[in-house]
């Protein structure tokens, strides 16, 4: 009905609109897109014929944005470190290539936390992205631009990646959809920083979209060849599903108490689960669960089976100049002088402190690798947990900063090494969106997507902002 190009142009058009107040895309490429949207027309006027085309090219003309911190060609690839804010990609990320080759059509780059390491989208090369339903209120890290734009109704896809909740948090906060896949699956190459040594185990390049039916086909594209181990292709049978629930991390002294809207938002699932599926949803108490951040925080600074020593942050923040001392970052911050943002600051402060307690680090590794068990054996071949995404509903700029450890409640699952989906569940009484995280074992991706696209119909998913 419509063609490429004007779809590309709508697109385009929106991101001019929109994008001055939410400063989501920070660098674009709309005469390329448009230039790659008159080619899908050709090829289509041409009529190779639907088949042929929807095989080699699932995603043909499908307009996309891409977190900055994956390299796409031509575009800068800083991840928000001023160092860098001259290195332009000379080559495409794997699942960017991927997306590519299946016909998606990059409209730009989005904004991210400094170096992907904050629960806010706020850095000294691009600035603050804001949040489509309150400007006054943060998009999440680091994924945040992503999670912005999309919900912002500025793109179609989103390439986002995930070592502490940084494609869930995005997703909760803006109200769309996002997925961490079960780990190893999708590849990580070609975003700056990468993980390296036992990191690699934890993080996830994954999707971001508005619609629960775009995760799979857009997942399938990431995976490449690796997809057949998700088993996408199993039917799932909603009322056969194992399914559990736990209200909160069990009230750990380093987070906030969950909001009473989100509690409500989870019962509100339960119950409708009940009554229309006729399933009996399962009410769980894990103890070690209260202690998520200490066991992230202990693993992701672990060896790795080789003894290879996590990559340290205040190396990261060297990147492309010179070494970068915290305690002095901190000193030059105080007086406005510094390049670096408080919060990476601050966790070049702090990483060290966890070395210092070595024999309680390793308790919380070993109580990592046990609660891994406990969660694979709870929820089995058939199993789905329902669990909060994050304590509070998108909170205001700069209060991150009071409650830095609140996104526990995604990082769990990157050291668990489980799929994760993110979906929203319409908006609370400020107008902003609510949302739970669905949680499969390992390689059960197919079970929380299903899950996601039921409720997405029984909630109604993605709302336009400003709509209510």
């Amino acid at each position: 009905q419509v063609t490429c190009v004007e779809v590309v142009e709508a697109y385009v058009e929106r991101i001019k609109e929109v994008n001055p107040l939410i400063n989501a895309v920070v660098k674009d490429r709309f005469e390329e897109a448009l230039q790659e949207a008159q080619q899908v027309d050709k090829l289509l006027s041409e009529g190779p014929g639907d088949d042929y085309l929807e095989e080699k090219f699932p995603l043909l003309g499908v307009p996309i944005t891409v977190k900055e911190a994956f390299s796409l060609y031509g575009m800068p690839n800083t991840s928000g470190l001023v160092n860098r804010r001259n290195v332009i990609a000379t080559s495409d990320a794997t699942v960017v290539s991927r997306l590519k080759q299946a016909g998606a059509i990059p409209l730009g780059v989005t904004n991210c936390s400094e170096l992907c390491m904050w629960y806010e989208s706020s850095n000294r090369v691009y600035g603050r992205t804001n949040n489509p339903y309150d400007l006054q209120r943060i998009v999440g890290g680091s994924s945040g631009g992503e999670g912005s734009v999309l919900a912002a109704a500025c793109s179609v896809v989103g390439v986002g990646s995930d070592i502490g909740g940084s494609i869930r948090m995005p997703a909760f906060f803006n109200g769309v959809f996002g997925h961490k896949p079960t780990t190893g699956v999708v590849p990580n190459d070609g975003q700056f920083p990468n993980a390296h040594g036992v990191r690699t185990s934890y993080l996830c390049t994954g999707p971001m979209c508005r619609y629960a039916e775009d995760l799979e086909p857009v997942l399938r594209v990431m995976a490449g060849p690796g997809v057949s181990k998700l088993k996408l292709n199993e039917e799932v049978s909603l009322e056969k599903i194992k399914f559990h629930c736990m209200d909160h991390d069990g009230g750990s002294i380093f987070v906030s108490p969950v909001d009473k809207e989100i509690l409500q938002a989870q019962k509100k699932v339960v119950e409708h689960l009940e009554s229309d599926l006729g399933v009996r949803v399962q009410r769980v108490a894990i103890h070690k669960m209260k202690y998520s951040f200490q066991i992230w925080s202990a693993m992701m600074s672990s060896k790795d089976s080789e003894g290879q020593e996590a990559q340290r942050f205040t190396d990261l923040l060297g990147d492309h100049g010179k070494p970068v001392w915290p305690l002095w970052e901190l000193m030059k911050w105080i007086v406005g002088m510094s390049s670096h943002t408080l919060p990476a600051i601050a966790l070049g402060l702090t990483e060290k402190l966890v070395n210092l307690n070595l024999s309680g680090k390793a308790k919380l590794v070993s109580m990592g690798k046990s609660l891994q068990e406990e969660m694979e054996a709870l929820l089995g071949p058939d199993g789905v947990l329902l669990y909060p995404s994050h304590p509070t509903i998108a909170p205001k700029h700069h209060s991150p900063i009071c409650m830095p450890f609140n996104f526990a409640y995604t990082a769990i699952f990157n050291v668990l090494g489980l799929p994760v989906t993110q979906c929203p569940l319409g908006l609370g009484s400020e107008g902003l969106p609510l949302g739970i995280q669905l949680v499969a074992a390992a390689y059960n991706d197919h079970l929380t997507l299903a899950v996601a696209r039921y409720l997405e119909k029984a909630f109604g998913g993605w709302v336009l902002p400003g709509k209510v």
